[in-house]
Parts: C-alpha cells; sequence; structure tokens
C-alpha cells in the first residue's frame, strides 16, 4: 500500500452525486458531437433538444464545485442538474417513441439552416442541407437508438443522483 493510499479519504455520497452530475452531460454530449462531426450523424430537431437539456444541466453542475460538495447550495445545485439530465431522458423516451412509431412525431421535416445572410446563402444553406428526419433511426447500437441510449443513461443518471443525494441527506 503506498502512503496516497493511505492517506486518501473516499469520495462522500454528495461528491460522488455532483461528479456525475457534471460527468454524465459532459460525456453525452461528447458522444453527440463527436458522432456528428466524426460520425457524419447529423442530429434531427428532437436530438438537439436532448442536447439542450444536457447543455443546460452543465451550467448547475459546473457551480456545484464553486463549494464543499455537503453544502446544501452544492446538494440542489447537483439536484437541478439532475432534473434537466432526467428531462433530457424523458425527451430520448419521446423520441425512441417517435422512431419506434408509438407516438406521432413531425409531420414536417427539420434541417440545420442557419438564418442570416443574402437569400442565394439561404438557397445554397438549404438545397446542401442534409435532411434529418425524428422518425428514422440513424444508427443503433445493440439494438438500441441512440434516443434510445440518450433516455437509459439519462434517466438512469439522474436517478443514482437523486439516490446518493438522499444517501448524504441521511448522514
Amino acid at each position: 500500500m503506498t502512503a496516497l493510499a493511505r492517506t486518501s479519504t473516499p469520495l462522500s455520497a454528495a461528491a460522488i452525486a455532483r461528479l456525475v452530475a457534471f460527468l454524465l452531460p459532459l460525456a453525452l454530449l461528447a458522444g453527440a458531437f463527436g458522432s456528428q462531426y466524426w460520425g457524419g450523424l447529423y442530429p434531427c430537431e428532437m436530438c438537439w433538444w436532448q442536447r439542450y437539456a444536457h447543455m443546460a444541466a452543465l451550467v448547475p453542475a459546473a457551480l456545484a464545485f464553486t463549494g464543499p460538495a455537503e453544502s446544501q447550495r452544492s446538494r440542489m445545485l447537483t439536484l437541478l442538474a439532475a432534473l434537466a439530465i432526467a428531462i433530457s431522458g424523458v425527451i430520448g423516451v419521446y423520441h425512441a417513441g417517435v422512431e419506434a412509431k408509438i407516438f406521432e412525431g413531425f409531420t414536417t421535416c427539420t434541417s440545420l439552416v442557419k438564418p442570416g445572410g443574402s437569400t442565394a446563402d439561404l438557397l445554397k444553406q438549404i438545397t446542401h442541407a442534409p435532411l434529418v428526419r425524428c422518425d428514422q433511426v440513424q444508427y443503433r447500437f445493440l439494438g438500441i437508438s441512440l434516443a434510445g441510449w440518450n433516455a437509459i443513461l439519462s434517466l438512469g443518471g439522474a436517478a443514482l443522483i437523486l439516490l446518493l443525494s438522499l444517501k448524504a441527506l441521511r448522514r
């Protein structure tokens, strides 16, 4: 056993919850943007909604690190991040349901067109923009769409954060 191992103390439940609340949306966003820019999987509108919730979760999760993990402020910020993560998971459930034709999705297609510029620029963006439908699965991993994986990981992560936070309150 090294000297470092003897002197280190395990993280508290509140510290682990705070860490999960920060690292989970960060990892899911990294995967989403990585699959977009390096994997060629363009996001649909509902994919963006899931990303926005994870982006929102990063703010309170990061702010939770500005004080002790056991402080009330840090715990509330961690729970707020968990709520945003759970919202992304709920959107993921809906999106996976649209992909499975359980729910009705959009009746119009969405694409990534940036407003502004001239009419010619706008027309060029429209004609060269990838058409991405929310009801079409672009990629499956182990038989589950990426929206499904987001739902599983986000809702599971939010539940873990909640359980760890409740455990920390009981101490």
